[in-house]
């Protein structure tokens, strides 16, 4: 019997051009090989600016980006200060919390 691979969680990166904050966590998140991560992770970046955002979202995070959410819900603010490394520890902490509870 052929085991099927891990469907990816989606993390999602609210973000904005130009904002500092947004541009360095979402290098550091390209960085990372979010597949080793358990579950893994799939990694979408949402300009809160661009056309075509639904105005809700461009209203709910327009003073908070960057603002990470994992299956649509926002997770608790990263410090930019975190290292690659450590990024990846707390993903996979969120993602064990999450595996738990399923």
């Amino acid at each position: 019997m052929i085991q099927s691979p891990i469907e990816p969680l989606q993390l999602t990166l609210f973000s904005r051009q130009g904002c500092c904050l947004c541009e360095g966590l979402e290098q550091r998140l390209q960085d990372l090989d979010l597949s080793r991560l358990k579950p893994p992770l799939s990694l979408e970046v949402i300009d809160i600016d661009a056309a075509g955002i639904e105005p809700e979202l461009r209203t709910r995070y327009d003073l908070e980006v960057p603002v990470l959410a994992l299956q649509g819900k926002p997770l608790p603010r990263v410090s930019p200060r975190l290292s690659g490394e450590g990024l990846f520890n707390w993903l996979q902490r969120l993602c064990s919390t999450i595996a738990g509870s399923d």
